[in-house]
């Protein structure tokens, strides 16, 4: 049961076009006793253009901890505390999970004050599949990293949606190509509602070869989404493994045993070949850090 003092609000804020901001969400930052921003210039920024001045405090991902005891003391004191990000839904890929988790545990109440997110928004545009899709976040930094991540996700069936800086976004199309095959069908989005805002949609094979030759592919926010894998066929080759059933089974199993004993008895279970097992177990483990 929520407590009667104190009121944290997560407030969406643009992607880029001012005018996504709603209502309601203005009216949740002028009422806040403070703001709790991942980067409080850029925040000064979005406040001035909306005409409002309240009080900025610093939350981001090496801090958060310590501004969490900070924010929960003034929800104790009655505050109203709203929690925003640089840009789009705050924890998608941001920080605020440490300050959610634990107002949430002390009772005070957490609501959302909905709106932009990139995630959503790349999915609209893309042209591919949106009834199932998960999101990755960002890809590892290093190529070796990046591309055992990929490997994981080899043959997941769903639509894959991953942020990517431009700087690096032609390596890992490359990368993608390579490990999810140069056919599989992409769109990388960028600069979604913002003045140059361009969807590119193609396989990824095409998609890198356009990164590495074209200056304006690698510059802005940028939003990539990827088709999930085509079904595989099982070794007797009589029918498509179940993925869906697959993950369960591993995701149950890792519960208590370590990845490569968690796909040694998801194979013998289901029949599928261990290495595809294993490949579900390592992605699924990560995802559990």
């Amino acid at each position: 049961m929520a407590r009667a003092a104190g009121c944290l609000e997560i407030v969406a804020t643009p992607i880029g076009n001012l005018g996504d901001l709603s209502p309601r969400a203005r009216e949740a930052l002028a009422a806040a006793d403070v703001i709790a921003a991942e980067d409080t210039r850029r925040t000064a920024q979005l406040l001035a253009a909306l005409g409002l001045q309240r009080p900025l405090l610093s939350l981001h991902e090496h801090n958060e901890r310590a501004r969490a005891e900070s924010l929960l003391e003034r929800l104790a004191r009655g505050e109203r505390v709203a929690l925003v990000s640089d840009a789009g839904t705050p924890l998608l890929s941001d920080p605020g999970y440490e300050l959610v988790r634990r107002a949430t545990a002390a009772g005070y109440l957490v609501r959302t004050i909905p709106g932009p997110t990139a995630i959503a928004a790349a999915l609209s545009v893309a042209g591919l599949p949106t009834d199932r899709f998960c999101f990755e976040g960002f890809l590892p930094a290093r190529a070796a990293e990046r591309r055992a991540r990929l490997e994981g996700l080899r043959h997941e069936p769903r639509t894959l949606v991953l942020f990517e800086s431009p700087h690096r976004i032609a390596a890992s199309l490359a990368d993608c190509a390579e490990v999810l095959g140069a056919e599989r069908p992409a769109a990388v989005a960028r600069e979604l509602t913002k003045v140059y805002e361009t969807t590119y949609r193609g396989a990824l094979g095409e998609l890198a070869a356009r990164a590495a030759g074209e200056a304006d592919f690698t510059r802005g926010e940028i939003t990539l989404v990827i088709a999930g894998a085509p079904p595989v066929a099982a070794d007797d080759g009589d029918e498509a493994i179940d993925w869906v059933a697959l993950e369960r089974l591993v995701a149950a199993a890792l519960e208590h045993l370590p990845a490569a004993k968690a796909a040694a008895l998801a194979s013998s279970v289901t029949g599928v070949p261990r290495r595809l097992a294993y490949e579900v177990a390592v992605r699924l483990a990560a995802q559990r850090r």
